[in-house]
């Protein structure tokens, strides 16, 4: 299965979480974002409603930033719901799901899917190499220890973890981001892909302009 979205994306990459307006949107795309991720998870501040998401997917440039769809444990019904409303390029499971599991939503909806980690300890990244088959990217995320809330949490993992990462997918760092700290995380990590969300916001849930601005500009940094 191909997804013909691979093909735009740069060299390094940032991934802008957590959209709820169009004027987040436009500025996500006037800048350069190569990815928007929207939240569909009801515990979250940055939940979004049928009525928003479905207002951005009008709007949406088709060579815009890929869209993708944060879920936690979703059912298929919400699923199909999340698939009719925004209309996603990808599918961002963020919850408990087994790699069957993740292969049946990429099947089921034909969307690639992003397989999302909670990282503790090494061996929350050797979980990845079970996904390998069954996702198209991975995403390893700080465990925020609240399993209500399993990201947008500012919290950070021990990067040094990923330092040798090279798996046969592509994949994102997350977790703690902001544009202060991207060089070292370059530094540290082998990754090219970088994900944000609270560290662009002037209050949990409600984007920054400026600071979104600062992030891109900061990933796109070689």
């Amino acid at each position: 299965m191909s997804f013909m979205f691979q093909s735009r994306l740069p060299r390094y990459g940032a991934k802008i979480c957590g959209i709820k307006t169009p004027a987040d949107y436009d500025h996500c795309v006037s800048v350069g974002a190569a990815f928007i991720g929207c939240v569909f998870f009801e515990k979250s501040p940055r939940h979004l409603s049928w009525e928003k998401a479905s207002r951005l997917a009008e709007i949406a440039n088709p060579n815009g930033p890929v869209r993708v769809a944060l879920t936690v444990n979703a059912t298929d019904a919400y699923i199909e719901q999340i698939m009719q409303h925004f209309v996603p390029d990808m599918i961002q499971l963020h919850g408990d799901e087994t790699p069957e599991r993740s292969a049946e939503i990429k099947c089921r909806f034909n969307v690639a899917v992003m397989k999302a980690f909670r990282v503790k300890s090494e061996e929350d990244i050797k979980l990845s190499t079970h996904y390998h088959d069954a996702v198209d990217w991975l995403l390893f995320d700080a465990d925020s220890g609240n399993p209500d809330m399993p990201g947008g949490t500012g919290h950070q993992f021990d990067w040094s973890l990923a330092k040798h990462l090279s798996p046969p997918l592509p994949w994102m760092l997350a977790g703690g981001l902001s544009a202060q700290n991207i060089h070292l995380a370059k530094a540290q990590t082998s990754a090219q892909f970088f994900d944000v969300s609270s560290a662009v916001e002037s209050e949990k849930g409600v984007k920054d302009h400026n600071k979104i601005t600062q992030f891109v500009e900061a990933v796109k940094i070689d």
